[in-house]
């Protein structure tokens, strides 16, 4: 069958699936965004997953192009839902943008279409959240008139190793028969090629305990990293040692931010209370991991005490404010936490960043950013905390942005030498 894809959502998951999709087939892009759209048939990708020439090349190459008009995707029969699932403020899962892109591939499918879900949810929520709105809205019968799959996104932001030609991806389909297209599709396009799951259920739920995993693995070793401290005990050189042991797995503390480990177990948090299950182990490491930004800024006023800087009025430097090093990404970052614990203490916190935007920082979080001028920032500052690992701040004297040497370096990602810090996680 000649497959027509169209990937709606064309984010940091959507934009390279597509961008992938259009090299083996007749691929468009659908947003709701208008300026995003725009800027990527210019073949520009502001959040840096695809490279402008490999972009360019779709477009002028594999005629791959971005719309935010419904009538463009009318002829496709092959939809690849890859929107965010964000929480609310109470850490409870939004479903409405993928509610919503349900009813857009609603307004369009027809008779024999394949509907893929991407986005990370709870285990069950394609075949009882989704495809009930994509029966009302286009009035025909799942697996019979059309059909669906889901295959979890594996996108880690700024990672140029784990691309999504690389990575293996679980499949899976609501009949045998379409699990098995579906795994053909995507194993066309991938070096690495598929691993086909025995039902929709079971691939949502893999996709959320990836994530959960990693979660509860990082909450122990912040959990570490709290008791060494108030013993005195360096952290870094304690995992260093742990790590000659064979079966040690070598993880280190640090902040949980971005839109998949911060976000993506209260998924499943939810779910399991509704079939009765209090999940302790999960809901005690996103309590533990989302308060580490708090404990950073109260570890760093207790070394400005045992310098005697004065916390109120201090000038603070913090390096970095996505979620990762290298990447524009500033979802769920937990940098913004650091800030406004210290912003009870001092309104002179300066933020700089070589690789955020400033308008969309401003714009999520109220905050000025810097981008460029580094050395303007030479002896300005009481303390200076490199947040992020960014390679621009590799090979820096840091200890030169502080206005003298009483001042405090605290090392977030414990990647400075000793001999540049006073105190790290």
């Amino acid at each position: 069958m000649n497959y027509r894809i169209c990937v709606v959502g064309l984010g940091y998951v959507g934009l390279p699936l597509a961008r992938l999709f259009s090299t083996k087939y007749e691929t468009i892009g659908f947003d709701m965004n208008q300026q995003r759209v725009d800027m990527l048939n210019a073949a520009h990708d502001s959040t840096l997953e695809v490279p402008d020439e490999l972009l360019k090349e779709a477009i002028n190459r594999y005629n791959f192009k971005c719309t935010t008009n419904i009538d463009d995707i009318r002829n496709c029969n092959f939809y690849i839902v890859a929107v965010p699932t964000p929480v609310d403020v109470n850490n409870r899962p939004d479903l409405k943008p993928l509610l919503n892109a349900s009813e857009t591939v609603g307004k369009v499918i027809k008779k024999g279409d394949i509907i893929v879900y991407e986005s990370t949810v709870y285990p069950g929520v394609t075949e009882e959240e989704c495809i009930p709105i994509v029966e009302v809205v286009s009035g025909l019968d799942f697996n019979i008139d059309f059909f669906v799959g889901y295959s979890p996104e594996r996108i880690n932001p700024g990672d140029k190793d784990h691309t999504v030609e690389t990575i293996k991806k679980v499949t899976s389909g609501s009949t045998p028969q379409v699990a098995d297209i579906i795994d053909k599709v995507y194993s066309s396009i991938l070096i690495n090629g598929t691993y086909k799951a025995s039902s929709i259920k079971v691939a949502e739920a893999s996709k959320i305990i990836e994530n959960s995993q990693r979660d509860v693995n990082i909450a122990f070793m912040n959990e570490l990293a709290k008791i060494f401290n108030a013993m005195g005990i360096d952290t870094n050189d304690v995992i260093e040692a742990a790590s000659t042991k064979w079966n040690f797995i070598k993880l280190k503390p640090g902040l949980v931010g971005g839109h998949c480990i911060s976000v993506d177990p209260y998924y499943l948090i939810q779910k399991a209370q509704v079939y009765g299950v209090l999940p302790r182990v999960m809901s005690a490491a996103r309590r533990l991991n989302d308060g580490m930004g708090d404990y950073v800024a109260s570890q760093v006023i207790k070394l400005m005490n045992k310098k005697g800087i004065m916390v109120k009025g201090a000038r603070v430097l913090l390096l970095g404010i996505t979620f990762k090093e290298n990447c524009p990404d500033i979802r769920n970052t937990k940098i913004v936490d650091i800030y406004s614990t210290l912003k009870e203490y001092t309104d002179n916190i300066v933020v700089y960043d070589p690789w955020a935007d400033p308008k969309a920082v401003f714009d999520e979080y109220g905050i000025n950013i810097l981008t460029s001028n580094w050395k303007r920032l030479e002896g300005q500052f009481d303390v200076v905390i490199l947040g992020v690992a960014h390679k621009q701040f590799k090979n820096k004297d840091i200890r030169k942005l502080l206005r003298n040497d009483l001042g405090v370096v605290y090392d977030v990602k414990s990647t400075l030498s000793r001999e540049q810090i006073d105190g790290r996680l």
